[in-house]
């Protein structure tokens, strides 16, 4: 190869280094990582953070950048309003990892442009750094459950990687006011009037898991001024097995089930598994199915803030009577989202199938940031 030949090579690849160069960015991630992103990213896989994928679908306004998501999140997707109000996501590959597992060279046939990790995984962070496809880690606890926090903190990452399609500000804003108004109206319960919630997070015939002070249901006790009876329960995040002798002794006046579970109230109020007919909620008929949404409500959503509402509106009805609650969810997905929801669609947020979890919902997350 002569010298004038070779020297044009050279300076051919450094203007491709360059420009290279020049259609990424670097964007900080849940456990202050460094990555580097493309420019333009238009093949995203998300894998064993669950809520994320309908956070990030309803946030870029449709599935048609998501080429990958785990089969927990499918299943809420297919049973709830995601799968309503994009049914291209149904379609998208979940084949690539098992239960909270990651195959990391399945996922890497599907050609990702960025792939969102729970931050508590890391062992696949580590492998997709070696293998040259950005990682960012997202995390569940590194704002100590609180549910609104968390929720922003995943759209300001977004915002970071999608440039252009900013909504973090817009969805705080409507977050906080909502948090606001809730938080006035129940200021002034007294303390011996205010209701006495357990959440069941997992409850069959083998098992009853609640949420300790380290898990999203304190977060919502407290939001709506309520007590979490298992407060002073240790384990952290899906780790609060109790008993139901324990049950007992708390005699909470209210009972919240969430969607990680096919329970259901009329479970309890027959007493399929366990004898609830000595609790106070089950005797006062206060046992709720969460809402399904966009995503299961307990956790951070995009649901979050009529999540909240409707929380609040359940636990104290006499204090919400005023807030129309169908009226509010539509108005929130319209003015955030641009997504119209019809009358049957808000029902069915709030009337949820009974078999929507999927799996053994233990992530990673209790050992992330």
């Amino acid at each position: 190869m002569n010298l004038p030949f070779l020297l044009k090579a050279l300076a051919a690849a450094a203007a491709a280094l360059t420009a290279l160069s020049a259609s990424a960015r670097v964007v900080v991630d849940h456990l202050d990582r460094r990555v580097e992103v493309p420019d333009r990213v238009n093949r995203v896989v998300i894998t064993n953070i669950f809520p994320f994928a309908s956070v990030t679908a309803v946030y870029l306004g449709g599935a048609d950048k998501i080429v990958g998501m785990s089969r927990v999140s499918m299943v809420a997707a297919e049973n709830g309003l995601l799968g309503q109000i994009y049914p291209k996501i149904k379609k998208v590959p979940t084949n690539f990892m098992n239960g909270n597992s990651v195959n990391v060279e399945s996922l890497m046939k599907l050609k990702p442009d960025v792939v969102f990790v729970n931050a508590g995984d890391r062992q696949s962070l580590k492998i997709l750094d070696n293998a040259g496809i950005p990682a960012l880690a997202v995390s569940v606890n590194r704002w100590n459950y609180n549910v609104l926090d968390t929720y922003e903190a995943w759209l300001k990452l977004l915002d970071e990687v999608f440039p252009g399609h900013a909504k973090t500000e817009k969805a705080a804003r409507i977050s906080r006011s909502v948090a606001a108004m809730v938080s006035k109206r129940v200021a002034s319960i007294p303390k011996q009037q205010r209701r006495r919630l357990l959440f069941l997070f997992q409850y069959d015939g083998r098992k009853i898991v609640t949420s300790g002070r380290r898990f999203f249901g304190q977060y919502w006790a407290d939001a709506v001024g309520a007590q979490n009876v298992a407060s002073d329960v240790k384990a952290e995040n899906a780790n609060a097995q109790v008993n139901m002798e324990q049950v007992y002794r708390w005699n909470p006046d209210t009972v919240l089930i969430t969607n990680f579970t096919n329970t259901v109230p009329a479970d309890l109020y027959g007493g399929k598994f366990h004898d609830w007919s000595k609790v106070k909620a089950v005797q006062e008929k206060r046992v709720y199915k969460m809402p399904l949404g966009l995503y299961r409500s307990y956790t951070p959503s995009a649901d979050t803030p009529m999540t909240l509402l409707w929380l609040a509106k359940t636990v104290y009805p006499e204090h919400f009577r005023d807030v129309n609650l169908n009226a509010e969810v539509k108005k929130y997905y319209r003015e955030l989202f641009g997504i119209r929801l019809t009358d049957r669609q808000v029902e069915s947020i709030f009337r949820p199938k009974s078999n929507v979890a999927e799996g053994r919902i233990t992530s990673p997350a209790a050992r992330g940031r």
